[in-house]
């Protein structure tokens, strides 16, 4: 990663982690996925995945609402946990959560985020940025294509995931996320490290996107 003293933080981060990020983007699942070639089944078990992850990253975020490098990441507004099992019970029933469970990339992955989230704080911010940004970004073309491909509501049942109720302007919200990367309380030496599991995350991503594929790749 080359660094000046003048590049934002918010745009080393976003730069050195491009590549994997295109390549969770980019997944084979998440283009059939949009494209409309698996049906719901495959989109509510992929929301079943989130559910995991997400609860991994909200459970952590009380113990760290004080911390100085991640506490002021930790915002009430972003949290999806709820609106995820309110997705589910519309999508799999008010019992769902018996027959949840995750796929190994899955608990991998929530494991990683319940680790950084127990003993680094600013591992932690890397798991929450690409999470987060990416759902105010991203995710909402995902919430267009369910809506126009399964027949959700529009930002109803099914979708409130990517619903942000409590920010108003999604694009100034994200411009002060980036401020806050910017002065993220760490060394240069310490960004590195964040940088390296910002891509261990899109990294771990993709390997779910890849265990999803397999498992609907005959519906494709």
């Amino acid at each position: 990663m080359t660094t000046t003293a003048t590049t934002p933080f918010s745009t080393l981060i976003r730069t050195a982690s491009h590549e994997q990020h295109t390549e969770a983007e980019t997944s084979t699942f998440m283009g059939d996925l949009l494209g409309g070639r698996l049906g719901v089944d495959a989109y509510a078990r992929y929301t079943e995945q989130l559910w995991f992850v997400y609860r991994a990253l909200e459970e952590g975020a009380s113990a760290l609402a004080d911390d100085p490098v991640a506490g002021p990441f930790i915002q009430p507004e972003l949290m999806r946990t709820a609106s995820l099992e309110r997705d589910l019970a519309h999508l799999c029933g008010a019992d769902w959560q018996r027959a949840a469970s995750p796929l190994p990339a899955t608990a991998a992955y929530a494991a990683r985020v319940s680790e950084c989230a127990r003993t680094w704080p600013a591992g932690y911010v890397a798991h929450h940025y690409t999470r987060y940004l990416g759902d105010l970004s991203g995710g909402q073309i995902i919430r267009d294509k369910a809506e126009r491909t399964w027949g959700f509501a529009r930002k109803g049942d099914g979708v409130r995931f990517y619903v942000f109720e409590g920010i108003a302007n999604p694009a100034a919200f994200k411009r002060g996320y980036r401020v806050l990367l910017d002065a993220l309380r760490a060394d240069e030496l310490e960004r590195r490290r964040v940088v390296e599991e910002c891509k261990r995350a899109f990294a771990l991503n993709t390997a779910v996107f890849r265990e999803l594929g397999e498992l609907f790749r005959a519906s494709a």
